[in-house]
């Protein structure tokens, strides 16, 4: 089975979580685009979505499914995303997609996080991925010399030749060489750093179930 069939696998499994008569809120990235397609297919059972990113929006609408502004929503019954690494109690990397922020914004205000992933990114310990990390430019040399204190690789991640701006007009680092053994003190740690906005480990905001799509079916964790 190829990666792309994985993801709509858990694409479709991830329905049988959305509620009906409720807005769901949902995620950033090519899993979560399987996710988009799959709630196309019941739109008229849901009164809209919350969305974590433009891209997401854009491919919201373009399927005819409203998109509602997260202040206007208030809580969610669930929040559908996928994650870039995944531990066995459900902490997460996230922010490939440079939608870090805006995806905790979400998942803080949804009562259950479901995490919809390919086998693959099932690990022992995070920080094999890049960490990204959401900053606000001017202190990104600064976070960056405190990501080298730990014994990390920080860099400003680049699209066009040109530093990523995010959609909240932000740029990311990237931080390879970190194992990340305790997640939840390392997310209040560098939250505090000045002029970071948002760390791309999820422990705080961590998922309650993660659907793995694997060459037998889909396999469910729950934490």
């Amino acid at each position: 089975m190829t990666q792309d069939e994985l993801k709509a696998l858990v694409g479709q499994a991830a329905l049988q979580y959305v509620e009906p008569g409720q807005v769901v809120g949902v995620g950033t990235g090519s899993t979560v685009n399987k996710f988009i397609e799959a709630l196309a297919t019941i739109k008229d059972r849901v009164p809209g979505a919350v969305s974590s990113s433009e891209a997401s929006t854009a491919r919201l609408q373009a399927l005819g499914i409203p998109v509602i502004a997260a202040q206007d929503a208030g809580e969610l019954s669930v929040y559908i995303d996928g994650a870039d690494e995944i531990d066995g109690q459900g902490y997460m990397v996230k922010g490939g997609g440079a939608a870090l922020t805006r995806e905790k914004i979400v998942a803080a205000q949804s009562r259950r996080f479901v995490c919809i992933a390919d086998e693959s990114k099932l690990v022992r310990t995070l920080g094999a991925f890049p960490l990204p990390v959401e900053v606000i430019p001017m202190a990104a040399a600064h976070v960056a010399r405190r990501f080298a204190a730990m014994g990390g690789t920080a860099r400003v991640r680049v699209k066009d030749g040109a530093p990523l701006v995010t959609d909240n007009g932000q740029h990311i680092l990237d931080v390879t060489g970190l194992q990340i053994a305790d997640p939840l003190g390392f997310e209040s740690q560098v939250n505090q750093w000045p002029g970071v906005v948002t760390v791309g480990v999820f422990a705080h905001q961590k998922a309650s179930v993660c659907l793995l799509g694997t060459a037998a079916g889909v396999r469910t964790l729950t934490f």
